[in-house]
């Protein structure tokens, strides 16, 4: 019980905390660049929105879904493009209102999914496969971020340049590394050697049981190596088309607004923006991820504050907020159909029973 309204409390200070700092948003805005906006300014530039730019914003976030839609069906298959547009719009709306919220998330795919008739060991693989997949795709859109504006010349001098290049390859090293100990056996052996040689040299008292790591590792490559070595391809188009199609909203959004910075730049706005949503102080970031955008906007590409800072709250309105109307109206409807399900089943069973009697 206490543990429940721990959770509770948590969770609403968590929600009241991404509201407080978009309320004061043009403050941080300020305190951050320097620069003055006010919520008159802002609401200024959303009455600027024609209904084209708006149902090109809508008809990007719709097409964005169903990509992803691809990435759920790849790990999971059996799994209807419907059931998986279902489920992640339900499973979004519960992680974007709670801190934390990927537990929840969890618990309801698990739900779900067993009421379609999976079992219990698919669930998990795809659990971990999607995660991994997440995972190795936001880590990359840094390096993708700091390519693109050194491919634009928009580094301030050679040294900047070499170091920027220096650390988009170690993430893509890095990124290679872990993605070749998950798909061949010989590779998660080597890594899995390494990892153990380097524990060796922490001290005794912080070292795992023996093997720990290796276990954890050759674990992890069995229950995903089978669906990365059949689907491998299907789930990294998914991601490039959902990440794509998501930082086409963002191009809207400065655009629209007129804060549109040029493509590298654009390319290093999503990238920043994706990374913050990993913030777990509020629900996906809520109000850090408005703050960095829009600061970068304005203090590192020079666009006007007003601009840059409606583009922000517009682009965290389709990629966080409308999720969850989204989501509860997808969840409503899959315990209605539920519902009807059981009670269709109920009364097949009943003239049986009476049929017996």
């Amino acid at each position: 019980m206490n543990n429940k309204w721990l959770r509770v409390a948590l969770s609403a200070l968590s929600l009241a905390l991404a509201v407080a700092l978009v309320v004061y948003l043009p403050w941080i805005v300020h305190t951050l660049t320097g620069a003055k906006v006010s919520w008159h300014e802002i609401g200024r530039e959303f009455g600027r929105l024609s209904w084209h730019t708006v149902l090109l914003m809508t008809v990007l976030w719709l097409a964005s879904l169903w990509a992803y839609t691809f990435v759920m069906t790849s790990a999971l298959p059996g799994l209807s493009h419907l059931q998986a547009l279902t489920l992640n719009a339900a499973g979004s709306a519960v992680s974007n209102l709670l801190p934390f919220g990927g537990a929840a998330g969890v618990a309801l795919t698990f739900g779900m999914t067993r009421g379609w008739g999976f079992a219990n060991r698919p669930i998990v693989v795809y659990t971990l496969v999607t995660g991994i997949w997440n995972s190795l795709f936001r880590f990359l859109l840094p390096a993708v971020g700091i390519a693109g504006l050194l491919i634009a010349g928009k580094a301030t001098n050679p040294t900047v340049a070499n170091a920027g290049w220096v650390g988009a390859a170690s993430i893509v090293g890095l990124v290679a590394v872990v993605a070749a100990a998950l798909y061949w056996d010989r590779a998660a052996a080597v890594l899995s050697r390494a990892l153990d040689g380097l524990l060796r040299l922490a001290p005794r008292r912080f070292r795992p049981a023996e093997h720990a790591a290796s276990a954890a590792i050759d674990r992890l490559r069995r229950d995903t190596a089978e669906i990365i070595h059949r689907k491998w391809l299907g789930l990294s188009l998914g991601m490039i088309a959902f990440l794509a199609l998501q930082c086409a909203i963002m191009a809207c959004c400065l655009v629209a607004t007129d804060s549109y910075p040029g493509p590298a730049e654009t390319i290093a706005v999503f990238a920043l923006s994706r990374v913050l949503t990993s913030a777990v102080i509020t629900p996906s970031g809520a109000g850090i991820m408005e703050g960095g955008v829009a600061a970068l906007l304005i203090g590192a590409f020079g666009q006007p504050a007003s601009g840059a800072t409606a583009a922000a709250i517009l682009f965290g309105f389709w990629t966080y907020t409308i999720e969850i109307p989204w989501g509860a109206l997808a969840l409503g409807a899959w315990s209605l159909l539920r519902r009807r399900e059981n009670r269709s089943t109920e009364d097949r069973r009943t003239p049986a029973r009476a049929q017996t009697t």
